[in-house]
This record gives C-alpha cells, sequence and structure tokens, in this order.
C-alpha cells in the first residue's frame, strides 16, 4: 500500500468515526466480545503461527502470557467502562458555584497502533481494547518481524471487524515509516528507543499526539537480605520467558561483590531446573537477533567479562544463556537494552552504589528489588526513578491491568492498562455550563467584572484574592 493509499485509507476511517463519534456502551463493549470470540476460535492457530515465527515458542507461553492477557484486559475494560465513560465533576471557585463544571471524555478519533514482534498478540490487541474502549477507530500496523503471526492478524480482524472500524495493514519497514507519518488523532507504537525517535520524529510533522512505549535496561536490585535461592527463579524466569525478548525483562543484577559466586549458582540451578526442556525456551525471532547476542557476548568477554552458561549447550539451540560477572563499563552490553537470555550481574557494596548505578543510566522501564529491609525499599524507590516498579517478583506489575504501564524518559512517553489506556485513548473536554448565581442574572459569569469599573468589581477582586 502507498502512501497515496494509505491516505486515502485514513480520511475514510475519519468519516467513519465523524458519523459515529461517540459509540455508545453497548456498541463499545460488543466490539472488544468480538477480540475475544476471534481470540478463543483461533487460539491453537495463533500459537502454531506464532512458534513457527521464532522456532520454537511453547503454546503454553503464548496462551498465559498473551491469549490468556488479552481477555483479562476485556475482562477488566467491560467491568469498569461503563464508570470510565461517564463525565467527571469539577470543583468551582464560589464566583461560579452556581455554574457546573466537568470533564467529557471524547474519543480521540482514529489511533494508530504499531505494534512489535516479541509479544505480537498481545501488544496488539490489549492498546486496540483500550482504544476501541475509548470510542476509537482503529488502524493496526504489525510487525513485519513476526510476518506470520502479522499475516494472520491481519485475516483474523478482517474477519470479524468492517476495514473502518478495525483494520490492520501488513509491511515492510517503507510501510511502517510512511504509517507513522500519517496524520492520526493519536499514535500508539511500541518498540525499540531507537525507532521510537523515528516515529516520533514522523509523527511531529502533523503534531500528531503519540504514546511511546519503549524499553531500556531495567535493573534488578538485591539485598543483603534476600533469599537468594527463591530470588534467583524469579529472576531467570522473568529473563529467559520468551527467550528474554521481553521489554520489562531484568536487564542485569545489582548485588554486593562477596555474593556474586553464590547467586551465580543459584541461578544456574534455577534456569536448569525451569528450562532444560527444550521446547520450553523460546528462540530468537531470527537470524539477525542470534548474531546480535553472540555480538554483544563476544565483545564482553574480549573486554575481560567472565562468561558463564545458564544451561547445557545444545545442537538445537542457536544461543545458549548466560550470565556474566565482571563486566567492564565499556562493554557494549553495558550500554544497549540487551532484549536477550544474557544477564550480567554486576557488584556494587552499598545501597548507595545501587541508587547512584540505576541513577547513571538513562531511566529504565522498570526496576526489580528484591529484599525484606522496607526502609531500604523506600530508599529505592524515593530516589530512582524507572517505569514501574515490582518488589520481590518480576514481570507481574505489567499484569495488573489497575496499574498503568509505560516508561519515563528514554523508557517511553504516556501510559495505557485499564483506565490508563481509556484515558490516552481519550480527550478529557472541559465543559462549564455558566448560570445565574440565585438567579440573578446580574450576577452571572463575567457579569461582574464588565466594564465600566465600579465598587462591585473592587469587592470581588479583593474576595477572590483571600
Amino acid at each position: 500500500m502507498n502512501s497515496v493509499m494509505l491516505n486515502l485509507h485514513l480520511e475514510e476511517l475519519k468519516k467513519a468515526y465523524h458519523h459515529e463519534p461517540n459509540p455508545s456502551f453497548e456498541v463499545r463493549k460488543e466490539r472488544i466480545l468480538r477480540i475475544v470470540a476471534m481470540i478463543n476460535k483461533y487460539e491453537e492457530n495463533l500459537c502454531k503461527v506464532v512458534s513457527a515465527d521464532f522456532g520454537v515458542r511453547h503454546s503454553v507461553e503464548t496462551r498465559l502470557i498473551e491469549l490468556n492477557s488479552i481477555k483479562q484486559v476485556a475482562k477488566h475494560t467491560i467491568k469498569h467502562l461503563k464508570a470510565w465513560m461517564k463525565p467527571q465533576e469539577a470543583d468551582l471557585p464560589f464566583q461560579l458555584r452556581s455554574s457546573k463544571a466537568w470533564l467529557q471524555p471524547q474519543a480521540r478519533g482514529v489511533v494508530g497502533i504499531m505494534s512489535p514482534w516479541n509479544y505480537p498478540i498481545l501488544l496488539a490487541l490489549a492498546p486496540a481494547i483500550s482504544a476501541i474502549a475509548a470510542g476509537n477507530r482503529v488502524w493496526l500496523k504489525p510487525s513485519e518481524r513476526s510476518l506470520r503471526t502479522s499475516g494472520y492478524l491481519a485475516t483474523m480482524v478482517a474477519e470479524y471487524f468492517h476495514p473502518l472500524e478495525f483494520s490492520v495493514t501488513t509491511g515492510d519497514a517503507t510501510l511502517a515509516s510512511d504509517f507513522s507519518a500519517l496524520p492520526f488523532d493519536h499514535l500508539f507504537f511500541t518498540g525499540s528507543t531507537a525507532t521510537g525517535k523515528k516515529v516520533m520524529r514522523a509523527a511531529s510533522y502533523n503534531l500528531t499526539p503519540i504514546t511511546l512505549e519503549l524499553g531500556g535496561k531495567s535493573p534488578a536490585i538485591i539485598h543483603s537480605d534476600a533469599s537468594l535461592k527463591e530470588v534467583a527463579k524469579k529472576i531467570i524466569y522473568g529473563k529467559l520467558i520468551n527467550g528474554g525478548q521481553t521489554c520489562i525483562a531484568p536487564d542485569y543484577i545489582l548485588i554486593k561483590h562477596e555474593k556474586i559466586p553464590a547467586l551465580e549458582k543459584e541461578l544456574q540451578d534455577a534456569a536448569r531446573l525451569m528450562f532444560s526442556d527444550e521446547t520450553v525456551l523460546t528462540s530468537p525471532i531470527d537470524k539477525a537477533q542470534t548474531v546480535r547476542w553472540m555480538n554483544l557476548v563476544n565483545d564482553a568477554a574480549s573486554k575481560g567479562a567472565q562468561i558463564k552458561e545458564l544451561l547445557a549447550p545444545s545442537e538445537s539451540r542457536s544461543f545458549t544463556p548466560v550470565i556474566m560477572s565482571q563486566v567492564p563499563k565499556n562493554a557494549l552490553i553495558m550500554h544497549e537494552e540487551i532484549f536477550g537470555p544474557i544477564l550480567p550481574i554486576i557488584g556494587i557494596n552499598s545501597t548507595e552504589d545501587a541508587i547512584n548505578y540505576v541513577n547513571s543510566k538513562d531511566r529504565p522501564l522498570a526496576l526489580y528489588w528484591f529484599g525484606k529491609d522496607k526502609k531500604v525499599l523506600n530508599e529505592i524507590i524515593t530516589r530512582t526513578h524507572a517505569g514501574g516498579v515490582c518488589i520481590n517478583d518480576t514481570l507481574l506489575h505489567a499484569s495488573v491491568e489497575s496499574l498503568p504501564f509505560g516508561g519515563i524518559g528514554a523508557s517511553g512517553m504516556g501510559s495505557y492498562h485499564g483506565k490508563a489506556g481509556f484515558d490516552t485513548f481519550s480527550h478529557h473536554k472541559p465543559v462549564l455550563d455558566v448560570r445565574p448565581f440565585w438567579g440573578i442574572r446580574k450576577w452571572m459569569g463575567t457579569n461582574l467584572a464588565h466594564p465600566p469599573y465600579g465598587s462591585a468589581i473592587e469587592k470581588l477582586i479583593r474576595r477572590m484574592g483571600k
């Protein structure tokens, strides 16, 4: 689809929105339930196409983290949608107390969604549900790296939705660039920070409002009073699920120097307990991903990092997950989001060291803390920035629909999930209904402030200044 065709389709979507600018709760609910029905009908096929894209991805992983999560998003949204759609009353100053003010939620119009390859179903349909809940028309551009899943999504959505309700367009990076430059009423992008910058530049030409869900280097800080055996299980799960290709995966560990050897052993034990089965560990999405991981490991090793394998090597795996210690500051892996099954362990001397280390880098999408000392925890939360925090576990905060999900700084802009998603895709229009004070029209609104000025306005100014 060339740029002319893209613009024509956007015009048609906008016309469809203006024909129905405020869909009822029943209409929005029915559209959301169509997504659930679509997932239920094609669950088995979706697991197969996702696995085909990755080479290896267990169906339980796809069903648990993607398909079931979409159903939970839909359930939570429908449960609360009527309340979210209601106007919100606003307080007024004394001189306008007889009037009425409120915020009127209104759909933005046509929402463009650019979804990534790592969770190709969840990260396409979860924001779509939020956008539909807010009353918008939706146009999705899924990733070309998960080609089979993207194509299957397009086929499913075309079966369940009119193209002027919710449409999907597949294509390469050139089409993605043209898509991001369209004058949407809101553009939602999930992906890397580098690509996010390009999308933001393209959207800026039309002053398109944008939400960026990016990534970054999310730390896992282990306090001295934490159980290393329990911590290792949580971190390994968060790191190796989906083969480490998760935006909120723990990117590196901060722990006291003397505890590193014991932690390494626990990490290896946990990995072998959970991921030795070759059908459980998700493969890299493509050869380019494998090459990148190898380059990161080789670069770190060449600069003095100590590398240990988490799992026994296997001919069926193109890459064996590793942990590394004594990683020099100039290693590439300490400056790039890893997005794979490689886990650097950084030695520290104190909580102060951990805080300073985190604050020396771009603000991460997630921060994980393990321990019992509430005073230390409060210090970590207060003195560091992150898109979200999870205590004594990994990933789970992103599964709670009542919590906003999004980054800060280089890890993103804006948020979604639950009401935050509804709000992201809505314009909360301020409305003031000016009414007479005590029924006296002379005292209504700006009447008291009209020239010629006299004693009445002087009294009003003095009263307003108190």
